[in-house]
């Protein structure tokens, strides 16, 4: 596979979805407590990260398309914090509302190492908002987004189960797709309502819950191959790209030969981190697609990507640069019950 990489400047994409605020607390081990059998860390520094469909949005702008998020975040020190880290990304924000009263979803994640060594996370703490954001607040975005209708090439469906990603969003999208622009849902918990658009990209336990099937069954090719086609069907998607962590991606729909197509994980060395390494996934498979590459390969610079951003701690971004080094040496293709495709 050649180490060629795309232009995607020019491109106008839209994100919409969860969008979270992901905290890491770095800290140094200092001591057992004499209070109760627990580590007792040294507080070393704090950094926030935009995370959800937050972290979609800046891969997407630090490959360099022009980028606009639409959502919602509380009127909270959560939500003012992501908003600033995603205006230094330079992604769009005038359409992410503030809601008075609600929370922003946060993952504040405790890291702990000795100086000069890679931290490691050791607990999160999750902040919720328990219901989703009110449903005026949520059809106000929906009416921005569809005015950018005629501006777009692209949009991106983040879900992380916080209530903005479902039926009346789904409509829109469908309404995007059939004005031929590319729609690639990220999915969490359910498909229904969101059938139509141009791809999905679950991980393999969302895979076996849309499917209905144990995810134990799964690291065997022909049942992954079946809860592929069978998601393909319900979703009416044309392509489904499955992460697997470890075991890379594997690839089904369209064009695609019988028994899908797989590809090894990309990147050398231990993972470090794999917090976000699906956002990266789909925003480089989705901006692949809306740049006219095939599916095949955009599958492969979204597997090279996510070897970049998992090599970093916490949730991180591909640039241009890193994915054209990734690419010199990323896997190559091959039928996933076997064999090998340059």
């Amino acid at each position: 596979m050649g180490a060629k990489l795309p232009d995607f400047a020019g491109l106008r994409v839209a994100v919409a979805g969860d969008v979270i605020c992901d905290r890491y607390l770095v800290c140094e081990p200092k001591a057992l407590s004499r209070e109760a059998p627990v580590m007792v860390l040294r507080h070393a520094e704090e950094r926030v990260r935009a995370g959800g469909a937050g972290n979609v949005a800046r891969n997407l702008a630090a490959l360099g398309a022009s980028t606009m998020l639409y959502g919602v975040v509380g009127r909270d020190a959560a939500g003012r914090d992501v908003r600033v880290e995603l205006e230094r990304d330079l992604v769009g924000v005038e359409n992410l509302l503030s809601v008075p009263g609600w929370t922003t979803p946060q993952k504040s994640r405790v890291l702990a190492a000795e100086p000069r060594r890679n931290a490691q996370q050791v607990l999160r703490i999750d902040h919720e908002p328990g219901v989703p954001a009110p449903e005026e607040v949520r059809a106000d975005v929906r009416a921005r987004l569809r005015a950018a209708l005629a501006n777009v090439d692209l949009l991106v469906l983040s879900d992380y189960n916080y209530g903005f990603v479902e039926a009346a969003l789904g409509k829109l999208a469908r309404e995007f797709a059939a004005a031929g622009r590319v729609v690639v849902l990220d999915p969490r918990e359910q498909l229904a309502g969101l059938e139509g658009l141009t791809a999905l990209t679950p991980n393999v336990d969302e895979l076996a819950r849309f499917a209905r099937v144990g995810a134990e069954r799964l690291t065997q090719s022909q049942s992954l191959e079946l809860a592929a086609q069978a998601v393909l069907e319900q979703s009416r998607a044309r392509w489904v790209l499955v992460t697997r962590g470890n075991n890379g991606m594997a690839l089904f729909g369209e064009d695609v030969p019988p028994g899908g197509w797989a590809i090894e994980a990309s990147g050398s060395g231990n993972v470090t981190d794999v917090t976000g390494a699906g956002d990266t996934a789909a925003a480089v498979f989705a901006l692949c697609l809306a740049r006219g590459l095939d599916a095949p390969r955009a599958m492969v610079l979204a597997n090279a990507a996510s070897g970049v951003v998992v090599m970093e701690t916490g949730a991180a971004v591909c640039t241009p640069q890193a994915l054209r080094e990734a690419l010199q040496s990323a896997p190559h293709l091959a039928p996933l019950s076997g064999g090998v495709r340059s």
